[in-house]
């Protein structure tokens, strides 16, 4: 069937019964179809540094983009809606309509779990980055779906959470970011677990106001995953419940609306934003390219974007160069190089949870160097053991035993003993979602022929949140639950604990190995199983460990050393618990710059780690979680090949007890927001204390200075701030200029200094460069029950970091926000 009518008119062709259904969602990741409309299923997808798509796993690898705080580092908006296009490639290549990204919250505390997920601790910087992603997103046809609206800025205890936070601190500080998403025409928006002053965002009266009132928001609101605990929320502004059919809507909701707790108008409403968001995406017939089959997005996203191409360059755009003592870039001379660390020879490219995809290769930093490095005599040691948990087969090491090849056999069962689902996986590392029939499943049975490279001892389990038996060779070796009432319902199925057993074993020989699972059909996520069959690492003596590392970097000419976190310090449904890095990688790294003096530290971490050892080495590299291609982009940041072209978007501190907002944990379930506007840099300078690494800060290859700053207010978009800035170094570069706000008479109590606007610049050697830096006067005001600005003036600071600030140009505001 098509149409020509409006989502409107069709809206009350449908009844009520049709409607429930559409907003009640259709599976875990689908809306509901409609073929009387020609309205198909929606697909949805988390991202938002990659897209997992309806198959979640080795059969449909995705591309892995750096993340959101890596591409932050960049400080550029134009490489962010260039990320937003290659979303949106890869989103269309999977068929999905909707991705979930970008996460717009706020780097309020350095502990927060999912602080890679984040761009930034300052709002004027997140809502830069986070428009530029939508637009590049949806100009391709594909929906970004920004989140978590709002205040979800820790995952402790977040699902019941209550955020008791300042309506100024909402405005100016947490809600400016989904401001700007909806400014640059966002078609959805994700609601947050978390309570906010009282009441649950997904029945918050803030998604109608300001979101669809001031700001104009036409899109649709989906909640996130289980948010929904009843039909209040369809009398507010929350138009879709997920994953579907909602357990909380559908004939609850029908109910409501028959005994009138809800009205019909609300569905209608909902229904409508349903309908439009379907045509933007080409899923209605008669829309751009709708239709009851799956077409390609309304957009056109290019069929020639090389992913893994950006997603090199992307990552050493955002690499942030904190020390160099003349260590970096590498000699072309150099003979020999120690290359040391866990995440050096096994990196982590993405933090842990639902955004977490599988890429089909990923380039570690020792693999990279290699390649680079061809003339280089490159040895590894291991040093320090920090990735604990535990990781799938090599698939050249296993067999199906029914198929024969490489992988292994998983056979869902019944009650009864009957086959659900029997196939071949290559990975042992398995996830299922969305698999209706599995709800059927009672029982899964993994078998594989494993075989090993080395003698000696492993450590062979498996990691699931259900019951488990492991057998070798027809004898139980372990048996037993991963302990997971503690956990976030989320990271219990998405990053779930293991058990391990001790195994003897001999290079060459080959073992049956079988391991069986309960599967509960009353889990915490509907049509969600996962189980991880693999080893961890075997435990081996941290001094022998460093005593190994040691000796390598003594007889090298440089050594890199990689520390970093694991899925223990940094993922979804945890915070952190301290920021020290974990195992014995301090130790490690002086142990090496103690015989090496070029020894160079790469940071693989998504968020701040203490770094004690930080003025005892050559040279400090922020590489992030780099994506599948980290690697290579580390190797050419290293070589000289490409400039570190990140600079920090979020504070780095010397010590814990120098943070001064640092507490994600709530009490008796409220956590405060006291601090108000004060977060990140603001609360540093407030209270006087100096960071490691202050806001803003990053070094390159070559050095700038800032020449001069004018005011234009002719200009047909709005007042700029120009600056002229000249390459002083021997060789290319970029530098990002960057410009705050102070008010030091201000009548309000205003942050020391503000980030009101930046642009990134790019000079050859000896070269010149001018960044023209959009202003915004809204930037300057106050919440006070409306924007209200104080008139008189406001002194305009310029440089390279917030701490670094050689020019000022004062500007008088006056009370309707003119500029002069």
């Amino acid at each position: 069937m098509t149409t020509s009518r409006r989502p409107s008119e069709l809206v009350a062709e449908l009844s009520l019964e049709e409607k429930v259904r559409l907003v009640s969602g259709g599976g875990f990741a689908t809306t509901a179809a409609l073929d009387s409309i020609g309205l198909r299923s929606l697909w949805l997808s988390d991202g938002p540094s990659g897209v997992r798509g309806p198959v979640w796993d080795e059969r449909d690898p995705s591309l892995c983009l750096p993340s959101p705080a890596a591409l932050a580092s960049s400080w550029d908006t134009g490489l962010a809606r260039e990320y937003g296009t290659v979303i949106a490639a890869e989103a269309s290549r999977k068929k999905i309509d909707v991705v979930f990204g970008p996460v717009v919250n706020m780097h309020r505390s350095p502990l927060g779990g999912r602080h890679f997920e984040a761009f930034s601790e300052d709002p004027e910087l997140t809502a830069a980055l986070a428009g530029s992603y939508v637009r590049g997103l949806q100009e391709n046809g594909v929906a970004a779906a920004p989140k978590h609206y709002v205040a979800n800025d820790s995952e402790t205890d977040r699902m019941s959470l209550d955020v008791r936070v300042s309506e100024r601190a909402l405005r100016e500080v947490y809600l400016l970011p989904f401001e700007r998403v909806v400014e640059a025409g966002t078609w959805v928006l994700m609601s947050a677990y978390n309570a906010v002053n009282g009441t649950p965002m997904t029945e918050h009266p803030l998604l109608e106001e300001p979101l669809n009132r001031s700001w104009g928001f036409d899109g649709v609101v989906v909640s996130d995953f289980m948010a929904v605990r009843g039909t209040r929320a369809a009398s507010a502004s929350l138009d879709l419940a997920m994953p579907g059919p909602s357990r909380a809507w559908s004939e609850a909701l029908l109910t409501a609306v028959h005994e009138g707790r809800v009205s019909v108008g609300a569905i209608d409403r909902k229904v409508e934003r349903l309908l439009l968001l379907a045509s933007r995406v080409g899923a209605l017939a008669g829309s751009a390219e709708g239709g009851t089959e799956r077409p390609s997005p309304a957009g056109s996203p290019p069929s020639a974007v090389d992913g893994r191409a950006f997603a090199r360059r992307a990552s050493a755009e955002g690499m942030v160069l904190l020390r160099n003592e003349a260590a970096l870039p590498l000699p072309a001379s150099l003979e020999s190089l120690a290359v040391i660390g866990h995440n050096a020879g096994t990196a982590r490219i993405q933090g842990g949870g639902s955004a977490t995809v599988v890429p089909d290769r990923v380039v570690s930093p020792l693999e990279g160097l290699r390649a680079a490095l061809p003339g280089t005599r490159v040895e590894y040691s291991l040093g320090a053991i920090v990735q604990e948990d535990i990781e799938g087969f090599a698939p050249e090491l296993t067999r199906d035993p029914v198929t024969g090849l490489p992988g292994v056999r998983a056979t869902f069962l019944d009650a009864q003993g009957e086959v659900v689902l029997d196939e071949h996986r290559r990975a042992s590392a398995l996830y299922w979602m969305g698999e209706e029939r599995l709800r059927r499943a009672r029982r899964l049975v993994l078998r594989t022929a494993l075989g090993f490279e080395r003698s000696g001892e492993v450590l062979l389990g498996f990691a699931t949140s259900a019951l488990g038996r492991l057998s070798v060779s027809g004898r139980t070796v372990l048996k037993g639950r991963p302990d997971t009432r503690d956990l976030d319902p989320a990271a219990a199925v998405l990053s779930p604990p293991a058990l391990t057993t001790p195994l003897t074993v001999t290079a060459g020989e080959t073992v049956d190995v079988v391991a069986e699972f309960e599967v509960d059909p009353e889990r915490a996520l509907t049509d969600v199983f996962s189980a991880v069959l693999g080893t961890a690492p075997a435990p081996v003596p941290p001094e022998e460990l460093i005593a190994e590392a040691e000796a390598a970097a003594r007889g090298a000419e440089a050594a890199v050393v990689v520390v970093g976190t694991n899925t223990a310090v940094e993922a979804e449904g945890h915070d952190r618990t301290a920021l020290s890095l974990p195992g014995h990688q301090d130790e490690l790294v002086r142990a090496v710059a103690a015989v090496n003096p070029r020894t160079v530290v790469v940071v693989n971490a998504g968020s701040p780690v203490l770094m004690p050892w930080r003025e005892e080495v050559a040279a400090v590299l922020l590489g992030y979680f780099g994506g599948q291609e980290f690697g290579n982009a580390l190797a050419d940041v290293l070589s000289g090949e490409r400039e570190p072209g990140g600079r920090l978007p979020t504070t780095w501190a010397a010590r814990t007890s120098d943070v001064p907002v640092l507490d994600v944990t709530p009490d008796r379930g409220l956590l405060a927001y006291d601090e108000g506007v004060h977060i990140g840099y603001r609360a540093w300078l407030r209270d006087g204390a100096e960071p490691a690494y202050p806001f803003g800060f990053g070094l390159g290859y070559t050095s700038w200075r800032l020449e001069r700053a004018e005011l234009l207010t002719g200009q047909g978009s709005g007042p700029v701030l120009r600056v002229d800035a000249a390459n002083t170094g021997g060789r290319p570069g970029k530098e990002v200029v960057q410009v705050y706000a102070e008010r030091a008479d201000s009548a309000v109590d205003r942050p020391a200094r503000w980030l009101v606007g930046f642009a990134p610049v790019r000079a050859g050697a000896g070269g010149r460069a001018t960044a023209d830096v959009p202003l915004r006067p809204r930037s300057l005001a106050h919440w006070d029950g409306a924007w209200v600005y104080e008139p008189g003036g406001f002194r305009l600071r310029v440089g390279t970091s917030v701490a670094d600030l050689p020019l000022d140009v004062t500007v008088e505001l006056d009370a309707e926000g003119g500029l002069g």
